[in-house]
C-alpha cells in the first residue's frame, strides 16, 4: 500500500478547541484531530489540515477531448486525464464508484509530481490535462500545482467536476482551468439530498459564477434516469433556467444512464429520453445541444445556429468532417460559433493509458 502524503491543504478555520471547519465544499466538515472530512481525502493533523492523496494517482489515459465532453474546445484534440480518489458528493449511481468512493489508498499506484504530468503531457502531444475521474475540488491543491507547471509547457486545464465548491474556494480553484465540463445532476433538490447527498443551489451558483465572471469555457452534462430526473417539467424548467441565467450558447449535453453502484434497479436510458430531452433544449433556444454514451450521429454533431449547416460531424468520438475555420466561423454563412477552435486534432477515439515520463 502506498504511503499517504500530508501535504499542507488551503481552505479551513477554527472553529472552538476541539475542531477545525474544511471551508473547500458546502458541506463545511468539521474536523476532531485525526479524523477526515466526507470525501476521505482532507484530514485534520494536528492544528492544520493535509490533503492524503497529493503526487499520487488512480492512473493516467490520454483520451479525445469530446469525452469529458467538450465539443467546443479544441476538438479532435488529444488530453491526458488523471483523477485521484475520494468525492464530496454521494451519488447512488456514480460510474466511477471504484475511484471516487474509495477509501483504500492503494487505489493510488500510480506517484507523479506536478512537472511530471506536464512533461508527459507535452512528451505525447496533448493540448490539455484533464482533472476527471473522481471530483478535482477535493484535491485542489494537487491540480493547482499540475495547472501551473502545465500552462508553463503551453497546456491547457480541463476540469471535470460537479461543480460543488464553496465561494471562498470558488475564485482560486478556476483561475488555473482553461475548461470545465459542470455535471449538473439534476434539477430538484430532492434529487440531490436524496440522491447525491448534496444540495442544489451551490452548483447552480457555480455555473453563474463561471459564465459571469470567469473566461473559463464552460459546458454542462445532465446524466438522465429513468423516472428520477428525466420529466418533461424537470427537463423544460432546467432549460429555462440555463438559457435565463446563462444564455443560449452554454453546450449542453444529455447522457445516457447505465446501471451502475447502488442503482442497478434502474433500466439504462433510452434513447427516445435523449432525443425528448434534446428537442426540450432547442425549443428553449438552447443553441449547441447533444446527446451522449449512445451511437446518434445526428444529435452529435454541431449545426451552425444560423444556416443549420453541419460544422462538425462526429461518430462517437470520431470527428468525420469539420466545416468550421479556426476562427471559429461557420463556412458556409460566416456565424460566429461559440468555443475555442484555435487547433483542431485528430486523435480519435482512442483511449490510450501512459505512464508518466521521469
Amino acid at each position: 500500500m502506498n504511503k499517504e502524503t500530508s501535504y499542507p491543504a488551503q481552505f479551513y478555520s477554527k472553529v472552538d478547541n476541539e475542531k477545525i471547519q474544511c471551508n473547500l465544499c458546502p458541506r463545511h466538515c468539521q474536523l476532531k484531530d485525526n479524523t477526515r472530512g466526507f470525501c476521505f481525502v482532507r484530514k485534520r493533523e494536528g492544528d492544520q489540515m493535509v490533503l492524503t492523496t497529493y503526487g499520487r494517482s488512480s492512473g493516467f489515459c490520454i483520451d479525445p477531448i469530446e469525452k469529458k465532453p467538450l465539443n467546443h474546445f479544441h476538438p479532435g484534440t488529444s488530453v491526458l486525464s488523471f483523477g485521484t480518489a475520494g468525492c464530496n458528493l454521494g451519488c447512488q449511481f456514480c460510474q466511477n464508484w471504484d475511484i471516487s468512493k474509495s477509501k483504500e489508498m492503494d487505489k493510488l499506484m500510480h506517484k507523479a509530481s506536478p512537472k511530471q504530468i506536464a512533461k508527459t503531457a507535452k512528451h505525447y502531444g496533448c493540448t490539455s490535462v484533464a482533472f476527471t475521474y473522481n471530483d478535482p475540488v477535493i484535491f485542489f491543491e494537487y491540480a493547482k500545482d499540475v495547472g501551473d507547471e502545465c500552462h508553463k509547457l503551453g497546456i491547457k486545464t480541463v476540469a471535470v467536476s460537479a461543480g460543488y465548491i464553496t465561494e471562498e474556494a470558488r475564485g482560486p480553484f478556476f483561475s488555473f482551468i482553461d475548461a470545465v465540463n459542470i455535471d449538473l445532476k439534476a434539477f430538484t433538490q430532492s434529487f440531490y439530498k436524496k440522491i447525491c447527498m448534496s444540495n442544489l443551489n451551490p452548483v447552480l451558483d457555480t455555473l453563474k459564477y463561471l459564465i459571469h465572471e470567469t473566461s473559463v469555457w464552460t459546458e454542462i452534462t445532465t446524466l438522465l434516469i429513468p423516472d428520477l430526473n428525466d420529466s418533461e417539467d424537470e427537463l423544460n424548467e432546467l432549460c429555462k433556467w440555463i438559457r435565463t441565467e446563462l444564455g443560449q450558447d452554454v453546450p449542453l449535453h444529455f447522457s445516457a444512464f447505465h446501471p451502475d453502484f447502488r442503482m442497478m434497479n434502474k433500466p439504462a436510458t433510452p434513447l427516445k429520453t435523449l432525443l425528448k430531452a434534446h428537442s426540450i433544449a432547442k425549443n428553449h433556444g438552447i443553441k449547441y445541444v447533444y446527446t451522449g454514451n449512445v451511437h446518434h450521429v445526428e444529435t452529435d454533431t454541431t449545426y451552425c445556429p444560423k444556416c443549420n449547416h453541419e460544422l462538425i460531424i462526429r461518430n462517437w468520438y470520431n470527428i468525420k468532417s469539420i466545416s468550421l475555420n479556426n476562427n471559429g466561423k461557420c463556412s458556409k454563412c460566416s456565424f460566429k460559433i461559440n468555443g475555442h477552435f484555435e487547433t483542431f486534432g485528430n486523435w480519435g477515439n482512442k483511449r490510450l493509458p501512459v505512464s508518466v515520463c521521469k
